[in-house]
């Protein structure tokens, strides 16, 4: 057992050790400070060692010594105190099932938000304000907002135009001016709710013609834009384009406080029948300066190289930030067996099995946009095979099709899938992410009534990445109780994002609420309950605890 996991689990206050009566009372001495937080994380690290060494010399003198770990109950003193005010169990049994609940926002062709191009700027506010409401009402904890549809930034950019799909023209701002990415990361971060930020690496334009600002990559690399079908396609073998993409995702990471970094399922376009992609003249130049790769396996590079860059690039800047990537939901026929449909090895050039094998991403979320029956795409037979391969150990948060309860599905179907993927909790699946969030907008079929009460009707912390982080923040202090009201102290930790809320039922311990960093203070119904610090990055703190007449 190492330091950190120690730390982690707070194994501290259940050491009993009765030997040496003065060895055990300096024992307890720091111990209590630990468990209190009364200390510095530097002073933690010396009443360790102080404890090590009191440890140490009574195994010297005791060669057989009886040491208990209990994680389900605490030092017998503050037992007989908590025991008092009706508080059982109140530390490790304090604890709620994770889970990742994201909804996709699509800007494109105004699907999500803003509803409209031509909106003022009261009017896309308030709709932003609206959805966020609305899933922090649905307990969602996950935004996904594209912010790099076409080229182009819905937020202040000085390497892309302004997007259409915001102001109606492409390279004009908002007026008055504003930047939605950062409202929107404020509005989410009071609201305890992540941001990703989803990025298109290579679509340039959607469909129609209308002119390309000065500043959009079309423009500058028009020798890389391809009309493909409806689309316009940016060379993904291109260094300049590789560079744009890289350069566009960086400057964002480094000026905005994500919480993530999200690429969909787009790469090479999807297949148009008889028409090929026109990148044989880049092909051809990498032939010429001695590449031997053959065509499918220099696309697939390409890809690769710039998963990697990004995944890199993002962990050199800002480590704590989680990338995640939602591929197509088959990674080959066969893959598993019985399985039909694209291969998006082949036909996108996206070797997603590979990326995931390298650790080049936080989370994966594979778009199983189809229903449990089918035998050719069976949504737990695909999330099986995505679960067997991953051997990095990384987060799978699936797609899910909630658009689909419009014509096609009931939303029982959606319960279900959602039901298969907590099943499979245990081998990583730790979530959703559902598209798209008009339909919670809209209350499509009455979906927000059936989340409220069936699906989601306790709040969740998103899962923890160990491999990011693990190092739990500073609790609370100074917690009491007057007139209906708890309130706390916060540590001098900057590391808080927010405040986790438990009760203690006959069931036992439930996270009720999670409130964000600026309140200190919240009216409750009479009954225990335990407030825990919780950082960026979902870790929770030791409680306070605290029973309320």
């Amino acid at each position: 057992m190492n330091w950190n996991s120690i730390k982690q689990q707070n194994y501290f206050g259940y050491l009993r050790i009765k030997p040496l009566k003065y060895l055990t009372r300096s024992f307890q001495s720091q111990i209590q400070k630990i468990r209190l937080g009364k200390i510095t994380k530097f002073q933690r690290y010396l009443a360790l060692s102080i404890c090590c060494i009191f440890l140490g010399l009574t195994l010297a003198q005791f060669p057989v010594l009886s040491t208990s770990v209990n994680i389900s109950t605490v030092r017998q003193e503050q037992s007989e105190n908590l025991l008092s005010q009706g508080i059982i169990n109140p530390t490790n049994s304090i604890s709620h099932q994770r889970e990742f609940r994201g909804v996709w926002v699509a800007t494109v062709a105004n699907i999500d938000w803003p509803s409209k191009s031509n909106l003022s700027v009261d009017q896309q506010k308030f709709e932003l304000i609206a959805i966020l409401n609305r899933m922090q009402e649905l307990n969602l904890n996950a935004l996904i907002l594209q912010v790099r549809p076409n080229g182009d930034a819905l937020y202040s950019s000085s390497i892309e135009p302004w997007s259409a799909w915001l102001t109606g023209t492409q390279g004009t701002p908002p007026n008055p001016y504003y930047d939605p990415l950062q409202f929107a990361i404020e509005e989410a971060h009071k609201r305890n709710i992540e941001l990703h930020a989803w990025f298109n690496p290579y679509r340039a334009r959607l469909r129609g013609n209308a002119p390309f600002a000065p500043n959009h990559m079309a423009s500058k690399f028009p020798q890389y834009a391809y009309q493909y079908g409806d689309l316009m396609w940016m060379e993904p073998g291109a260094k300049e384009v590789q560079d744009q993409t890289y350069n566009v995702i960086m400057d964002v990471v480094q000026r905005y406080d994500l919480d993530g970094v999200h690429l969909d399922d787009y790469f090479y376009p999807y297949p148009k029948e008889g028409i090929p992609f026109p990148d044989s003249q880049t092909y051809n130049s990498y032939r010429a300066s001695g590449g031997n790769l053959a065509l499918s396996d220099w696309r697939r590079q390409n890809v690769n190289l710039m998963i990697k860059r990004i995944h890199d690039g993002i962990k050199a800047t800002k480590p704590y930030v989680k990338f995640g990537i939602s591929p197509f939901g088959i990674y080959r026929p066969g893959k598993a067996p019985g399985i039909v449909g694209l291969d998006q090895y082949a036909s996108l050039y996206a070797d997603v099995k590979l990326w995931v094998e390298q650790g080049w991403m936080d989370y994966l979320a594979p778009q199983l946009y189809w229903k449990i029956d089918p035998p050719q795409q069976s949504y737990p037979v695909l999330l099986n095979w995505w679960l067997q391969n991953n051997p990095q150990r990384r987060h799978i948060y699936v797609g899910n099709a909630l658009y689909r309860i419009e014509n096609e599905w009931s939303i029982s179907e959606i319960q279900r899938q959602i039901a298969i993927s907590r099943q499979t909790a245990p081998q990583l699946s730790l979530g959703n992410i559902f598209f798209s969030m008009k339909i919670f907008r809209d209350n499509r079929q009455g979906v927000n009534e059936i989340f409220k009460s069936a699906v989601y009707p306790t709040p969740a912390l998103v899962p923890i990445m160990p491999w990011l982080d693990n190092q739990p923040p500073e609790p609370p202090s100074g917690i009491e109780t007057n007139s209906g009201m708890i309130s706390w102290m916060p540590s001098n930790s900057n590391d808080i994002r927010s405040w986790a809320i438990y009760q203690q039922f006959s069931t036992g311990w439930q996270l009720v609420k999670v409130v964000n960093k600026d309140t200190t203070s919240i009216r409750v119904n009479p009954g225990n309950y335990a407030v825990r610090a919780v950082d960026r990055m979902g870790n929770e703190s030791v409680e306070q605890v605290i029973s309320v007449s």
